[in-house]
């Protein structure tokens, strides 16, 4: 059976492919992202990873469709994917010295059966935060288009205390779960 991964993201693909997994194709689902007034950070993450599924899905009904959103959220506050340095410097600034909850809601779509889905949370403390140590993690760019603003693989890592849960869901797709899910799904894998 074709599996599609229904997100642009190179992580998610780097990740993939650590457990042996390549998609056959690659198909981003154009769905709005926007966060409801009201709506809390777990459901948005799963539901979000649901309906990418699920949109997908109608286009390719024969194939799994694997589907993921990360969201990162203090408290019952989502952050923004960061696409501008005014943002960035707003999110460190929050996330310094504080406890936050990183959640990937993660979805697989199979024909003739409903979408399965998997919310997993990992709990992060980052550092106290100077003013320059922000505006030099400011100069990486590696913050671009990252939920929340910061990589955990990448620069950002410095500024981690300490860290709860699986690495691989703040990167953007927790793969022991994701694992489990594909191969229930009967996606081979070893």
């Amino acid at each position: 059976m074709r599996l599609i991964l229904a997100s642009a993201s190179p992580r998610r693909l780097d990740l993939l492919a650590r457990i042996g997994v390549v998609p056959d194709a690659v198909l981003p689902a154009d769905i709005d992202e926007s966060v409801p007034a009201d709506e809390l950070p777990r459901v948005h993450a799963l539901r979000l990873a649901q309906e990418k599924a699920a949109a997908v899905a109608a286009e390719q009904s024969d194939a799994l469709v694997l589907a993921a959103d990360t969201v990162v959220a203090v408290g019952r506050r989502i952050l923004p994917k960061v696409e501008d340095e005014a943002t960035l410097r707003s999110c460190m600034k929050l996330l310094s010295g504080r406890r936050h909850r990183v959640m990937t809601g993660v979805a697989l779509a199979a024909p003739g059966v409903p979408v399965r889905s998997r919310l997993v949370e990992t709990a992060i403390v980052m550092k106290r935060l100077s003013a320059e140590e922000i505006a030099y993690y400011a100069s990486h760019g590696e913050w671009r288009g990252k939920a929340g603003g910061y990589a955990l693989q990448g620069y950002g890592e410095v500024y981690v205390r300490h860290i709860a849960g699986s690495y691989s869901n703040v990167v953007g797709l927790p793969l022991a779960e994701t694992r489990v899910m594909l191969k229930a799904a009967g996606y081979p894998l070893a």
